[in-house]
């Protein structure tokens, strides 16, 4: 039995599991956009990743009335001007509005930096998360970093996304290929979360408990 159960407003089954695993020791519970068939349509104008996030979490948490993480991420490559961006999972899509295959994205990706050398294929990820309480009121946001370099050819299956391709030079592995311990480390997703953590528990701590 958890203490309380949130939402992460993403569709993204492999994002909730991170988190779930985060959260697990505080006895918090997660689940996620794919565990429910009426959800509303959150449309992702926004001009930076927390923007996106806030849209997330204040639109979720007001339709299903549950204390709600919106989360945005994305991948930036520093010579490609910090493409893919917040477009990253519809960075090989003809239009802004729909999300494309991993696959897809990362075949656009390796395309256009076919000339590029190792040295100038850094980049890092970004993931903003903000929580909002169950009225749609943002009790806490961050915005966390990981730093890495794209490689050449896919490495590990672990991960989604860009995961395959963004290798963590110090580790001289993708994030494909780490174990997931190490990726729940030192990822941008968990840095952000850990910053998240604290407040999640705070606010949670007089809720009675989920069953």
């Amino acid at each position: 039995m958890f203490k309380t159960k949130i939402l992460l407003g993403t569709n993204n089954r492999k994002k909730g599991i991170e988190l779930s695993e985060l959260l697990f020791p505080y006895e918090i519970g997660v689940c996620t956009l794919a565990d429910f068939k009426d959800k509303p349509e959150v449309i992702e104008d926004g001009k930076t990743f927390i923007e996106n996030a806030r849209k997330k979490a204040i639109e979720n948490a007001r339709f299903f009335g549950m204390i709600t993480i919106g989360e945005d991420s994305g991948l930036s490559v520093d010579t490609l001007g910090g493409e893919p961006g917040i477009y990253s999972a519809r960075f090989a899509s003809n239009t802004k509005n729909l999300n494309t295959t991993d696959e897809a994205n990362n075949k656009l990706l390796l395309e256009k930096l076919a000339s590029e050398p190792l040295e100038k294929r850094t980049a890092f990820y970004t993931c903003a998360a903000v929580i909002a309480d169950s009225s749609g009121k943002i009790i806490g946001e961050a915005e966390q970093y990981c730093r890495g370099r794209i490689l050449f050819e896919l490495s590990g299956n672990e991960g989604f996304g860009y995961d395959p391709l963004f290798e963590i030079i110090e580790y001289h592995k993708t994030f494909g290929a780490l174990c997931p311990a190490v990726k729940r480390a030192i990822s941008h997703r968990a840095r952000t979360m850990r910053k998240l953590i604290p407040i999640i528990i705070s606010y949670t701590t007089n809720i009675r408990p989920f069953r």
